[in-house]
């Protein structure tokens, strides 16, 4: 564990509240829609927590603040969390921004539970500092390869951006379908207009074509253009990465927005908890909760329990992590050590492969299980 560079919370003067900094993306180009959702969560368990008497008596404040998708401004929001005083940073949805906050909490002794991200390597190093709720990338985007495999693709074109993460999930989808006879043709969007994306599908005799790419755009016209080319009426159009999850989705595409398969992280039924939080998020919300709504209530929720048996210091409460279990509204959340991940992991949330459906675009379908 590395050394904080000054007491926990020693620019803390106030002592009127017990403050959580917030890291969300709320502006382009961060994925509004789903930082809306994430604080939504956030925000509602914290006031559940003030409704119960707060942290032995003083009220949970969160401290938000907007990352927009950039590494660097999560990097400076950090810094300035830990000099107000923050006993705690939560959130942040967009893995590579993730990543670059936990690499500052790490180096500034800030313990940080990440709620949404899901790169493998959120530290380069193993740290005592981070945890995080949603399941790795490798862990999540196996279950979606097995998906695939049992509905008979082999051959799986990916229309992949330039990113980090974007590389990681095809290598996963690559290393786990290679040994069982899959091919996974990559598809470079630094060069490839939708137009071009059809031909190459057809070229490659791809049956699949996966969305490793950013929303709305690329990926809106992408599922337009495949749509549109009789040549793949047979394809299937997948999204591991959740774009499908929002609403937005199905106002940009309407019926092109269905039958697209993405992994959720949510039970097949929902706990008395879960349903009841599912509905308080609708109606703050004034739309169906996603499963990144039900991530930020759970990291409050396990973030108060922590706080209450714990206090305010910095370091013990990243001793805490493996120490205390909670109950979440998608199960009993605990952290542990994770082979080849390199912060507490909770092994793990339920996943889903769900798709909408075509019948009822605002319906889910169940397609897969774990």
């Amino acid at each position: 564990m590395n050394t904080p560079p000054s007491p926990s919370g020693a620019e803390r003067t106030d002592g009127s509240s017990v403050q959580i900094g917030a890291l969300v993306p709320l502006t382009r180009p961060g994925w509004v829609e789903a930082g809306q959702h994430l604080l939504a969560g956030l925000e509602l368990a914290v006031r559940e927590v003030n409704d119960s008497g707060g942290i032995v008596g003083r009220p949970l404040e969160l401290v938000v603040r907007d990352t927009a998708a950039d590494p660097q401004r999560a990097v400076a929001a950090v810094d300035e969390l830990a000099r107000l005083g923050v006993a705690a940073l939560a959130g942040e949805y967009h893995s590579v921004v993730a990543r670059a906050a936990a690499a500052r909490a790490d180096a500034l002794g800030l313990p940080f539970l990440c709620s949404s991200a899901v790169l493998d390597a959120l530290t380069e190093q193993p740290t005592e500092w981070v945890a995080r709720l949603a399941p790795a990338q490798s862990h999540g985007w196996q279950i979606y390869a097995d998906f695939l495999f049992s509905a008979g693709h082999s051959r799986i074109a990916v229309a992949a951006d330039p990113s980090v993460y974007w590389a990681s999930g095809a290598r996963i989808l690559r290393d786990y379908l290679a040994p069982r006879g899959g091919t996974v043709i990559e598809l470079d969007m630094r060069a490839l207009d939708p137009t071009a994306v059809c031909d190459e599908l057809v070229d490659n005799r791809a049956t699949a074509l996966l969305l490793l790419v950013g929303h709305p755009e690329p990926a809106v016209s992408i599922v337009k253009s495949v749509r549109r080319d009789q040549r793949l009426a047979e394809i299937m159009i997948g999204a591991p990465a959740g774009q499908p999850e929002f609403a937005e989705w199905v106002t940009l595409l309407g019926d092109d927005s269905a039958a697209i398969p993405f992994l959720r992280y949510l039970p097949e039924r929902l706990s008395p908890l879960g349903a009841r939080v599912e509905t308080a998020l609708r109606e703050r919300l004034a739309e169906a909760p996603s499963f990144v709504a039900f991530e930020g209530y759970d990291t409050v929720a396990f973030l108060a329990d922590v706080l209450r048996s714990y206090g305010e210091d910095r370091a013990r409460i990243a001793e805490s992590w493996p120490r205390v279990a909670v109950e979440g509204t998608r199960g009993q959340i605990q952290f542990s050590r994770t082979p080849d991940i390199s912060v507490w992991q909770w092994a793990w949330t339920p996943i889903q492969v769900v798709d909408r459906d075509p019948a009822e675009p605002d319906r889910f379908r169940i397609l897969h299980a774990c």
